[in-house]
């Protein structure tokens, strides 16, 4: 048991630690995620240009969480007997995360077909289509999949998990209250998915940022917490 909590923690510090590599990469190579914000033609014109090396890049992004499969599954079996609360919140991650890494995956298999009609494209109805394809898939593969409900579950699976650690004593308060802080501030970011479909939503344009930040940050505490203590249950 023990060097199963040892293994828990370092798969949750290995996964966090790489979902930053190809996040930071996408930031100065894609002007990711503000280039969402611009139009769509703009969109598919610097996916183009981004050539063989963006995809795989989008795609190291969509499959750097997978380590945290395991480490969920491994950590509700380790809990569930003594909150049984712990199941139903590994299905929920797990499901999450999956969903993300589907959503995700548009960027390699489906993003660069659009794009290179669009580039191509010897008139305008074909340029229209692609931009229409575009927006049909991001909505549904990234607000719908990966986005709302991707995220939506991890929040739920964030808060369950420190549920579990607060009644079991297993992490410091401040560890507690950081998840907490964390998820609140990552559902904050659900608002500009409305805003996407109601005109005037509010939106809190750091929410995603500072939320994703803070989760990624508890992750990695949670870990090393998970790696130094062999008391764990």
């Amino acid at each position: 048991m023990k060097n199963n909590t040892k293994t828990i923690g370092i798969l949750l510090i290995i996964a966090a630690v790489a979902l930053l590599i190809p996040y930071t990469m996408l930031t100065m190579r894609f002007d990711y995620p503000d280039i969402l914000r611009k139009d769509t033609a703009s969109v598919l014109q610097r996916f183009y240009e981004g050539g063989n090396s963006l995809i795989w890049t989008w795609f190291a992004f969509a499959v750097t969480g997978l380590p945290l499969i395991p480490a969920y599954m491994m950590m509700g079996q380790k809990l569930e007997n003594k909150i049984p609360s712990v199941r139903t919140a590994t299905m929920i991650g797990v499901i999450g995360l999956v969903v993300q890494m589907i959503g995700l995956l548009r960027w390699t298999f489906v993003i660069p077909v659009l794009a290179d009609t669009f580039v191509n494209a010897t008139d305008e109805a074909t340029k229209a289509a692609a931009i229409v394809s575009f927006k049909t898939i991001h909505q549904f593969g990234g607000v719908i999949l990966g986005e709302h409900l991707g995220q939506l579950f991890t929040i739920i699976w964030t808060l369950m998990m420190t549920y579990a650690f607060s009644k079991l004593k297993l992490m410091p308060k401040w560890v507690n209250v950081l998840g907490i802080v964390g998820s609140v501030i990552y559902l904050l970011a659900q608002a500009e998915l409305f805003a996407t479909v109601i005109k005037g939503f509010p939106v809190w344009d750091l929410a995603g940022f500072l939320g994703s930040t803070l989760w990624l940050i508890w992750l990695i505490i949670v870990g090393s917490v998970f790696i130094k203590r062999n008391d764990l249950i």
